[in-house]
């Protein structure tokens, strides 16, 4: 005779473990609708934008997600995969994913990914995983350099959202590897293909990082000596040209990170650098601040002021070297019965 019981409880899936890459994030489209969206979402964060939130609420509703859209969705037009109708992040990360996922051929464990703001969400991949009997997850963040504005934000979103399950899986989340060796040498042969593939040597590689207001590196957050590190071990790996830190996509008036990454690209060609190598360390993905923001605003910007040469080396995107990467980082963390 059957267990009243056993027969009422649902089937629950049980005994997997799931691994969830996240990125940063990105509009649906292009349209002025869906990049308003995805700038309200992520200037919202009090981590990204610490400053009082009433305040904030005031200026970000009543001006900036006013103006700002129209100039954000014509950058996104310049880089937009087109023929797909993609953005270069989300198409990257997608590929990151399986391929990695092909690495780890443990039927008991599922790859995915989620973005940090905007689709897909952290929150529909949690519960996706867990729903398909993910016992253990294990998150990493697509961020080589620790930020509160980057790391922490996607552990403030994994929190949030396990609070409010009621059957919760494990968790482990993946630390910055800003030092990770593999991290590193995937840099430098990213440098040499590109050097192989131009007719002329760098001046300079200027090794551009994403800023964060000085305010937040005086109260503590390590981001700065992190990415100056990712500098100094590529310095001592790769010789041949001399490399230098910069820091790029400020926003308000405060001061940054410096040097500007902008503002160095104008002094330059004055400084007799005029032939420019540009790399982008702390991006995991080509997107609107790599493709858009350096490779045409930061080389229009160069050339004008009397540059010669500029290229830009693509992000590790989704090359064999960052897909071995991701491998070893996960998989350090993945414990398999």
């Amino acid at each position: 005779m059957k267990n009243n019981l056993t027969e009422q409880h649902p089937i629950v899936k049980y005994g997997k473990t799931g691994i969830l890459l996240v990125n940063l994030g990105t509009p649906d489209s292009t349209s002025w609708w869906d990049v308003r969206k995805y700038l309200k979402e992520f200037l919202s964060d009090r981590r990204v934008i610490e400053v009082n939130p009433i305040l904030w609420k005031i200026i970000l509703n009543c001006f900036i997600l006013t103006l700002r859209p129209s100039k954000s969705a014509h950058a996104y037009k310049q880089i937009w995969m087109k023929e797909i109708n993609e953005s270069p992040l989300r198409y990257y990360t997608n590929l990151q994913t399986t391929k990695l996922r092909k690495k780890i051929t443990n039927k008991n464990v599922i790859v995915d990914f989620a973005m940090r703001y905007g689709n897909p969400s952290i929150k529909s991949k949690l519960t996706l995983l867990k729903n398909n009997g993910c016992e253990n997850i294990i998150v990493l963040p697509l961020y080589p350099q620790y930020a509160a504005a980057t790391t922490a934000t996607v552990c403030d979103e994994v929190y949030r959202n396990l609070m409010k399950m009621r059957w919760q899986p494990s968790l482990q989340i993946i630390p910055h590897y800003e030092s990770e060796p593999l991290y590193i040498d995937a840099l430098i042969n990213s440098i040499k293909r590109k050097m192989s593939e131009i007719k002329w040597k760098p001046d300079l590689i200027i090794a551009s990082y994403h800023g964060i207001p000085k305010e937040y590196f005086d109260k503590g957050d390590p981001y700065q000596c992190y990415c100056q590190k990712t500098t100094r071990l590529m310095k001592e790996k790769f010789k041949d040209v001399l490399i230098e830190t910069t820091f790029q996509s400020r926003f308000g008036p405060r001061e940054w990170l410096k040097p500007y990454t902008d503002k160095t690209l104008e002094a330059l060609p004055q400084k007799g650098k005029k032939n420019i190598l540009m790399i982008s360390p702390g991006f995991s993905s080509d997107c609107v601040e790599t493709l858009e923001e350096l490779n045409i605003q930061g080389k229009e910007s160069f050339m004008k002021n009397g540059g010669i040469n500029f290229d830009y080396v693509p992000c590790l995107n989704d090359n064999e070297d960052h897909i071995n990467l991701l491998n070893k980082l996960v998989k350090d963390y993945l414990i398999l019965k």
